[in-house]
């Protein structure tokens, strides 16, 4: 069989469940930029609404606020609507059309060793969504209704990536085809998983209680210093060489985090502060991300008053989407076998 030559395209969404924080900028957005700007893929970005609904059903307006707001920071860290496809997920209904057929497709075994699964429906799993269960279906579907061949994932949703290649690979066996892509995840940069501010050994969430705990996309040059000051640290100073991290999960979040906000290697960032205390060190990444961060908190404002137009953009982007998505979802009833007039 032929090797299909596939368009280098790269596809990933983030749920509009409120709250983007700079895990999500520096594990995810800050790279979603960059792979735009380089030039060399084709870039599809996903407000993923159907996804934000598999565990609890949120208000419907908060539901609408929260996929604008995304929407928002997507354009405020950079996204440019014309060179990149940005849209809301179930404006394009080719998306939830090509997940039941790899529900077909996907074996429940599979779907039962999702780390994400377990974690997420604990013991009481007879009471979580067939949504909650099904959703890595509905995430391979997203991914390969473009035959998107690269997707930026943090480490969360690695498995994830490698089911979508399962199924790709396990339809294309079926049927005889070489039709869907086997799509690679790119997991890179310095902070691709960003720690909590007070506790190192866990992710940066935007569902912890505590708002000292992550900087929010929509905290002010004020808030942002005032969170990296209070941070959580150690005594010690900061050592020459990476290896003097081990131990220190606190104090290596904040290394890494200025490593990724400086586009500079950690390392590079222990050259320039080996031997400074933390009081110092802080007032320096305080700095730093205050310069990176508070001009995108602005600029979130700036669109979040003008919702019409944020509408008007998704609503072009999801037909840009479709131009891609309903041909590509009609080939594979094609090779199906379904009957279309």
């Amino acid at each position: 069989m032929a090797q299909t030559a596939f368009t280098p395209r790269v596809f990933s969404g983030i749920q509009p469940s409120g709250g983007l924080t700079l895990g999500n900028y520096l594990g995810a957005m800050k790279r979603f930029v960059e792979m735009q700007d380089a030039g060399t893929h084709e870039t599809i970005f996903c407000m993923v609404d159907l996804h934000a609904i598999t565990a609890t059903l949120p208000p419907p307006d908060q539901l609408r606020h929260n996929t604008r707001e995304l929407c928002a920071g997507f354009l405020a860290i950079g996204i440019d609507p014309e060179k990149s496809i940005l849209f809301n997920q179930s404006q394009v209904p080719e998306h939830a059309q090509m997940a039941w057929i790899f529900n077909c497709i996907a074996r429940m075994g599979w779907m039962g060793r999702m780390t994400q699964w377990k974690d997420k429906a604990g013991k009481n799993a007879e009471a979580a969504s067939l949504g909650l269960f099904a959703y890595p279906t509905l995430m391979a579907a997203d991914i390969l209704v473009y035959h998107a061949t690269h997707v930026p994932v943090g480490e969360d949703q690695k498995q994830h990536i490698e089911l979508t290649r399962d199924i790709a690979a396990k339809f294309n066996h079926d049927y005889g085809v070489d039709f869907f892509p086997i799509a690679e995840p790119v997991i890179e940069g310095a902070a691709t998983r960003v720690m909590n501010l007070q506790d190192g050994t866990k992710k940066m969430s935007k569902s912890d209680p505590s708002d000292k705990t992550r900087i929010n996309l929509t905290d002010s040059a004020d808030e942002i210093a005032k969170k990296i000051r209070k941070a959580k640290t150690d005594p010690d100073p900061l050592p020459e060489t990476l290896d003097g991290l081990d131990g220190r999960p606190e104090a290596r979040n904040l290394v890494n985090i200025y490593a990724a906000l400086a586009d500079i290697a950690p390392q590079a960032v222990l050259d320039q502060h080996a031997g400074a205390l933390f009081g110092h060190f802080k007032m320096a990444l305080a700095d730093l991300a205050v310069a990176k961060m508070a001009p995108i908190s602005t600029e979130m404002t700036r669109l979040m008053a003008d919702p019409a137009e944020i509408d008007r953009i998704l609503g072009r982007g999801a037909a840009r989407a479709r131009a891609i998505t309903a041909p590509i979802l009609a080939r594979t009833y094609d090779i199906v076998g379904m009957l279309r007039s």
